[in-house]
């Protein structure tokens, strides 16, 4: 899993609440073996209309946000199915980061494993980052994981809080296997006693 310390990026406001992991992916995409690609379905619904054209006005159609490595979204985020490809497909078109007022707990909990840093913010305070994003014209934000803190392009510092436990398996990269990995010497010592 790839370590998240700080990234500096575009960030995409997505103003839609209870966005479902069907929405993220719909369910006819997950028949791939590998994560590779998903990202090209993320919001398929979305951002592409029944003939597979583009809808400019999908924001993450905009030119300015293309590459965005950060999403502000509204409440519940994630809710619904425990996909995983939900955020196999964020992290494949290169999300890193996203910021709610609420995650569903199942994808929140895939997130975790995953590498994709969820920041949960008040309700007004993501509003108005929203619109401060766009009113900067998605001038780039910085997250900063080690710090707890999101830097607008403005100055203006934002704090965050998140649980310990998952700062530091962000922040170190590790990912279940690796996890486990880290007390191999106990493992092997309890196995050579059975």
């Amino acid at each position: 899993m790839e370590k998240f310390v700080r990234i500096k990026g575009v960030a995409a406001p997505l103003p839609l609440a209870n966005v479902d992991t069907d929405m993220i992916i719909p369910a006819h995409y997950m028949k791939a073996l590998t994560r590779l690609g998903l990202g090209r379905h993320l919001f398929r619904e979305l951002r592409f209309d029944e003939a597979a054209r583009e809808r400019p006005e999908f924001i993450l159609n905009r030119p300015a946000c293309r590459e965005a490595q950060i999403l502000i979204a509204d409440r519940n985020f994630g809710c619904g199915s425990s996909r995983e490809h939900a955020v196999w497909a964020l992290s494949d078109f290169g999300i890193r980061c996203v910021i709610a007022p609420s995650f569903g707990d199942i994808f929140a909990g895939n997130a975790r494993k995953n590498g994709l840093l969820l920041i949960r913010l008040p309700e007004a305070l993501c509003g108005r980052l929203r619109r401060e994003i766009e009113f900067a014209q998605y001038a780039p934000i910085e997250v900063d994981l080690a710090a707890q803190q999101i830097r607008l392009a403005s100055g203006e510092a934002i704090d965050f809080d998140i649980d310990p436990g998952d700062r530091r398996i962000l922040i170190e990269g590790l990912d279940d296997i690796a996890r486990t990995l880290r007390h191999a010497d106990a493992i092997a010592r309890f196995e050579a006693a059975t």
